[in-house]
C-alpha cells in the first residue's frame, strides 16, 4: 500500500472517531454538564482531519503539476 492509500485510510478511521466524539459529546451535554475532556475531545481527530483532508485535495493538482500539463481551464 502507497502513502496515498494510507492517508485516506487514515482519514476515513479518523472521520469515524471523529463523529463518534461528536456523539457522545451531545449525549454527555444531555446528561449535565459533561466534563472538560469531553467537549474537547473531538479536537483532536479534527485537527488531524484538517491536514489528512487537506493533502487530499491537493492529491489530483499535484500529479498534474508533476506531469508538467497545464491545467484546463
Amino acid at each position: 500500500m502507497n502513502w496515498n492509500n494510507w492517508t485516506r485510510q487514515i482519514h476515513r478511521w479518523l472521520s469515524i472517531i471523529f463523529t463518534l466524539t461528536v456523539v457522545a459529546n451531545f449525549i454527555a451535554m444531555g446528561l449535565g454538564k459533561p466534563p472538560a475532556w469531553i467537549v474537547y475531545s473531538p479536537l483532536l481527530p479534527l485537527f488531524l482531519l484538517t491536514f489528512t483532508g487537506l493533502y487530499l485535495f491537493v492529491l489530483p493538482y499535484a500529479a498534474k503539476w508533476r506531469s508538467g500539463k497545464k491545467p484546463t481551464s
